[in-house]
């Protein structure tokens, strides 16, 4: 790319050119719109659609609502968190690599691909990931853009059940609830709607059409037979049986429901995308995601060689094929997208741009009852069809599951009709709307909701009893997530979660109502047969895994009581779903026992419930606990009760102290064990640190007594004793962890301290010496952090006057890391970089270039952007920057793994 001026530069970049990054040595290719075909607004030619259903169930625990500890996704928190940094985030960020595997671009997939994007998925990266939450928001406004005010996204069924087995009341909900959450995030309407399993009757499609949906998508196998639309030619053409999936999916069909005659009415229909089954296959099962070129490759051996003017090409597939099942495949896409498909000639495009262009000119049956993932209709969500994920155990316990949900589910509708009315003008158009306070639970926006349905000014108590009623309603949805059926066994975590959704809707009838349904669930439940020995039936399962994970408000006071004593907390403290005020507290230490006393009010986030706790905590001294609580019964009677307690404590008898606990209490109280898991874990660590720390001191001594021994075996290549081997890498890996935190704690506003630099550099080379490796999970997310907050505070300030400090300390720290293989990740850092090389790094060299060569041409790198080569003019003319400190800017991003070395190698 050869410029003779900046402004020539800037007349290009704003030329309608799209130049698509290479990810070799070639020229960039260069696509031109010629004013007389756009195939945006023109449907001729190929197009190609890859569509994502990126989902996961929801995992929150029902009484707290967030997602607990799940050891089977470590190193991560959660399979949310795990798949996340696999898949969903890599696909927001993808990178396109040369051949020496260094960064030349980062692309959003979500840009590109056509998807869905569950609401509990949606809910989750909303609050755990907000950098790529909004990439998914911009990538759907930019689509829709690209393509004409049609984005990529579209909706998904709310609750992921399937829409078949559901009741029609329930089918209109899950749609409702579906477009809301949609507009709420992408601020529009949803054309398309992707429905769970892609399960279908034709009662489903009747609720698509009367909610205004446009379009949805299946499966080949799921039609018929279709035919074209009549002609004058050809009046009544005839029907082509497609019921093995043969129908051609490279052309949208319609599909019309019939009237009250039988006869098809040409006013109510959905338009209908088949995807490719067998390229889809070979994504999820094959080696066609292995390169862009196998990719490109495989679709093009579906475009039909005919002459029709336009056709799509689209596939469909679990979106986390792509990164997660088939570990680094978004690249894969990201590389397609961008540079293999436009060398075809292809269009990249999304079901309701093609849509725009193309309007069905054939239509369509379906078979009565199906769903992409079973053979036998929706069999595989209420019977033992054999459709599971192996093992070869059976699935009996799905029709008793079923048919006992769905006896719950009638129970509840009676209770929240009777009891809803009382409360609301219409409880089924208020459960409807409830959507709008799952996504926004604050109290005005709740105040709205109840002004616009109430049938009268409600009370407190009332307001409560009508949130409990609309949450059992929400949780009987939940508790139908197909997920639950999806495996061999009912006892999997996904069983156990749904019945865990339905024991919280049993417990919210039975307070609001005052029914006990319980008993009744259960006994059926003990129809459903168990594989696992353990449990042999269903009631069995939700004896032992569901009703002993209830959580009690008591149970949150105990907690919050318990954890006071190792926890600071503020006046108004937000605790799990609650939001806990502190109206008291006080703690007294008496040798090795701690007292504290306190009043907390405990309110629900989600139903308003309020409770007045008075408690007293006892801490006897390592894992003994003894906690006590009662409601609230006035001022007068805390003060004394709290008086009373204090002054036994004085005693310093643990016996006496406990004694009044139960005088004053009873004898019902919470220990260590009733804390939610993962602050028991974290209290439990606190509680073993004296002991760690005096294990620590005894390795010390026992590595300087015997380090010069050590020296001598590793002089004579003799294996070192596990008992010397223990202690030094003990003591060298909790010094290197104190300094790594000092290191943390002293490097001010991002400035590392060169002094513990220094000390853990000297830490790690005395363990290479050993041969014992330093690995520690929090080293690694210090690391990290430390990388991306120094990268950040150097690219942002404007003070040079460190920056060669700066810098190299900052690669002295990635280069740390790469010796001692801590295995952390840069992406992070080298997006925030690349971001910064197309937008001030690469004006500084320009500006360099004209101000001390005075070239009247300059040849560019190939991989450059023209439209944000000179993105940062007034960064081209800094003079301030000298030739050293771009070339170390320049040389950081060497060391992060991007492309720099053309820039490098201008500069001289």
């Amino acid at each position: 790319m050869v410029f003779t001026s900046q402004s020539q530069a800037l007349e290009i970049a704003d030329a309608n050119l799209n130049i698509v990054l290479s990810a070799s040595t070639q020229t960039p290719t260069k696509t031109v719109h010629s004013p007389e075909f756009d195939p945006l607004q023109t449907a001729t030619g190929v197009y190609v659609t890859i569509h994502g259903h990126f989902y996961q169930p929801p995992r929150e625990n029902p009484y707290l609502n967030v997602i607990e500890r799940q050891s089977s996704a470590a190193p991560f928190h959660n399979w949310n968190e795990r798949i996340h940094h696999e898949c969903y985030r890599p696909n927001a960020f993808a990178r396109i690599l040369n051949d020496r595997g260094e960064v030349v671009g980062i692309i959003n997939n979500y840009e590109y691909l056509s998807f869905n994007i569950g609401p509990t998925l949606m809910n989750w990266l909303e609050r755990c990931d907000q950098s790529v939450y909004q990439k998914i928001l911009e990538a759907d406004r930019n689509s829709s853009q690209r393509l004409n005010g049609h984005g990529n996204a579209i909706a998904q069924v709310y609750n992921h059940i399937i829409m078949p087995l559901a009741n029609e009341r329930d089918k209109y909900t899950q749609i409702r609830w579906a477009k809301a959450d949609f507009r709420s995030r992408m601020s529009r309407d949803p054309e398309g709607l992707w429905l769970a399993e892609t399960a279908v009757d034709y009662a489903t499609l009747e609720v698509l059409i009367n909610e205004g949906i446009k379009f949805t998508i299946l499966a080949p196998s799921q039609a018929q037979r279709c035919r074209p639309f009549p002609t004058g030619d050809c009046p009544e053409p005839e029907w082509q049986e497609v019921g093995e999936g043969q129908i051609d999916a490279t052309r949208p069909y319609r599909f019309y429901l019939q009237d009250q005659t039988g006869a098809k009415d040409d006013s109510r229909y959905i338009d209908i995308f088949f995807y490719d089954g067998p390229i889809s296959r070979d994504m999820g099962f094959n080696d066609v995601l292995n390169s862009s070129g196998h990719l490109s490759g495989r679709i093009s051996q579906a475009v039909r060689g005919d002459d029709r003017p336009t056709q799509l090409i689209s596939v469909a597939t679990d979106g986390e094929t792509f990164g997660h099942h088939k570990r680094g495949t978004e690249k894969c896409l990201a590389y397609a997208f961008v540079e293999e498909f436009p060398q075809q000639g292809w269009t990249v495009t999304n079901f309701g741009h093609y849509l725009s262009l193309h309007s069905p000119t054939w239509e369509v049956e379906l078979k009565p009852l199906t769903a992409w993932s079973c053979s036998h209709g929706v069999a595989r969500w209420q019977d033992d069809c054999g459709c599971a994920s192996g093992g070869g155990w059976h699935q009996q316990w799905r029709r008793p599951l079923r048919n006992t949900l769905n006896g719950l589910r009638d129970r509840l509708i009676e209770i929240y009709d009777k009891y809803g009315r009382q409360f609301f003008n219409d409880p089924w158009v208020a459960r409807d709307n409830y959507i709008q306070v799952i996504r926004d639970r604050s109290d005005a926006n709740v105040n709205d909701f109840f002004a616009q349905h109430q049938t009268h000014n409600l009370t407190y108590s009332e307001q409560v009893d009508a949130l409990r009623l609309l949450e059992m309603q929400r949780h009987s949805l939940l508790m139908f997530t197909s997920c639950g059926w999806f495996f061999e066994e009912l006892s999997r975590p996904e069983g156990t979660q749904i019945l865990r959704y339905a024991s919280h809707a049993i417990e919210l009838a039975e307070e609001v109502a005052g029914v006990e349904l319980e008993a009744e669930f259960i006994f059926n439940l003990a129809l459903a047969p168990s594989n696992v020995e353990l449990f042999k039936t269903g009631d069995e399962v939700y004896r032992q895994l569901v009703a002993t994970a209830r959580v009690s408000l008591k149970q949150v006071a105990a907690h919050y009581a318990i954890t006071s004593l190792f926890t600071t907390y503020q006046k108004e403290q937000q605790l799990y779903c609650y939001n806990a005020q502190q109206l008291d507290y006080q703690i007294q230490r008496m040798g090795s026992l701690s007292l504290a006393v306190g009043e907390v009010l405990l309110i629900s986030e989600i139903t308003r419930e309020q409770t007045h706790f008075v408690f007293a905590v006892l801490h006897l001294g390592g894992w003994d606990f003894h906690c006590c609580l009662q409601p609230f019964s006035g001022r007068q009677a805390y003060f004394d009760l709290k008086h009373r307690l204090f002054e036994a404590l004085q005693e310093a008898s643990a016996a006496h102290l406990i004694l009044r606990l139960v005088q004053n209490f009873g004898d019902n109280a919470f220990s260590l064990r009733d804390l939610f898991p993962e602050e028991r874990q974290r209290i439990m660590g606190l509680l073993c640190q004296e002991t760690l720390t005096r294990l620590d001191q005894l390795y010390t001594q026992v590595y300087r007594d015997n380090y010069g021994i050590m020296m001598a075996f590793h002089r004579d290549q003799l294996a070192v004793p596990p008992e010397l081997q223990v202690a030094t890498e003990v003591t060298l890996g909790n010094r290197f962890l104190s300094s790594v935190r000092a290191l943390e704690s002293e490097s001010s506003e991002g400035r590392l301290s060169f002094n513990h630099l220094g000390e853990l550099e000297a830490i790690a080379k005395e363990a290479q010496l050993l041969r014992c490796r330093l690995h520690h999970s929090e080293v690694k997310e210090v690391f990290e952090r430390l990388i991306v907050q120094s990268l950040w505070r150097r690219l942002e300030d404007s003070d040079l006057t460190t920056i060669e400090e700066d810098l190299e300390n900052l690669q002295r720290l990635i280069q740390l890391s790469y010796e001692l293989n801590l295995g952390i990740s840069l992406n992070q850092a080298q997006e925030f970089y690349f971001q910064y090389l197309k937008t001030h790094i690469i004006p500084l060299c320009w500006g360099y270039l004209q101000r001390n060569h005075h070239k009247t041409q300059i040849e560019l790198p190939k991989n450059s952007h023209s439209d944000t080569i000179f993105a940062v003019e007034i960064a081209s003319e800094n003079t301030t920057w000298q030739l050293p400190q771009i070339r170390q800017l320049l040389q950081l991003g060497k060391t992060l793994g991007i492309n720099v070395q053309e820039w490098l190698n201008l500069l001289g």
